[in-house]
């Protein structure tokens, strides 16, 4: 037998690229990844498995002493990833799991430096999103239960032999793009998102942008339970502590907390901060110029104007196909009949069904949704 080793090509060969070049695209996040403890919540290094389970529901997370598991401020290298997925494809453009980019595209999209240290930064955050294992029952079929995967299949930089680096390209994993082009699992974020600086108040916002979203009544969660979603190493008292000093500063954007209690059960409600934006009657199809007679355009050619779709909320996106419903149940606050007399009458996704437990009667609603 030949002692040679089989030497395999990379996946990137089999991939047509996805070349980067929409300029400014709105934040998007991926709907599973906004709940569930996908992520460490703290800047020092984790080893320590995340497992986590509700009903058919299973994650679980796997990290090397090298790296360490990826972080919720890696996270936003797949939030920049996803919105610029969505936004090729509504201007028709081809995407793909292979990605081709300038890590200066990144960075500044996500609200960062592009210094050297920042460069470095992204550099060990890749390294982590590759490194970190993940298990989930998450989207699987009839007969296939769990998919095994890591954030980043592979990546590599371009770099001039003074070290400067000019251009990045990635491979991301078909579980994370599939619920990305499925226009029902993704959601806008306001990019005030990328400034919060704690860990508890990132996953948190992604929470309450999933569950709350623009209810008038917003959601109600039982600290406690939260604390089991998150996947922190916190202890449960110290965690509740988090959230009681996060809900005095209120550094939500768009979102307000408030501490309540039954008994003997601290909860957390979360509501909207602000009114959003109507309908408009018609879609803009002119351009405005305020009382000045003309506009030079210096020789260039025109441009040509794309259309603004109506918007329901300050925040652009599109209309999701249909709901996603999964999550609903695990993730209201408490047990029996409080827990769905709380979150069904002000949810936009009412809870499914659970076989030990009979469902109430669902509000009207509306379809659609922003996207």
């Amino acid at each position: 037998m030949s002692s040679r080793r089989l030497i395999t090509p990379s996946e990137r060969s089999k991939l047509d690229p996805f070349v980067v070049a929409t300029g400014d695209a709105s934040p998007r996040d991926q709907r599973d990844l906004m709940e569930r403890p996908f992520f460490s919540l703290a800047k020092a290094k984790r080893t320590t498995p995340i497992l986590y389970e509700a009903g058919d529901i299973r994650v679980e997370v796997y990290a090397v002493p090298e790296h360490g598991m990826a972080t919720i401020w890696d996270a936003d290298v797949l939030i920049w990833a996803a919105s610029q997925i969505v936004e090729a494809e509504n201007l028709g453009l081809k995407t793909s799991r292979f990605l081709r980019f300038t890590p200066y595209q990144l960075l500044t999209a996500v609200g960062r430096q592009t210094g050297a240290r920042d460069y470095k930064l992204l550099k060990g955050a890749l390294a982590r999103l590759q490194a970190t294992v993940i298990r989930t029952s998450i989207r699987q079929g009839e007969y296939w239960r769990r998919h095994q995967f890591s954030w980043i299949n592979e990546w590599e930089e371009c770099a001039t032999r003074d070290g400067r680096v000019q251009g990045m390209e990635f491979v991301l994993p078909d579980w994370f793009y599939r619920g990305v082009v499925d226009r029902s699992l993704v959601l806008t974020i306001d990019p005030a998102y990328f400034r919060l600086t704690g860990g508890i108040e990132r996953w948190l916002y992604r929470v309450a942008r999933k569950h709350a979203g623009r209810q008038p009544k917003g959601w109600l969660f039982e600290v406690a339970h939260l604390h089991e979603k998150s996947g922190s190493l916190a202890k449960p008292a110290d965690f509740a502590f988090d959230l009681r000093r996060i809900a005095a500063r209120q550094p939500l954007p768009g979102y307000r907390l408030r501490i309540e209690r039954r008994e003997r059960r601290e909860l957390l409600r979360i509501l909207p901060a602000k009114s959003f934006t109507a309908p408009v009657d018609s879609a803009v199809n002119h351009l405005g110029i305020s009382g000045v007679h003309a506009i030079g355009t210096s020789g260039v050619p025109v441009s040509g104007f794309r259309e603004c779709k109506p918007q329901l909320t300050l925040w652009p996106g599109n209309t999701i196909a249909r709901p996603n419903l999964e999550s609903n149940l695990e993730s209201n606050c408490c047990s029996g009949a409080a827990r769905l007399a709380d979150n069904t009458g002000t949810s936009a996704h009412p809870p499914t069904e659970h076989p030990s437990q009979p469902s109430l009667p669902l509000p009207a609603r509306k379809t659609g949704g922003k996207r």
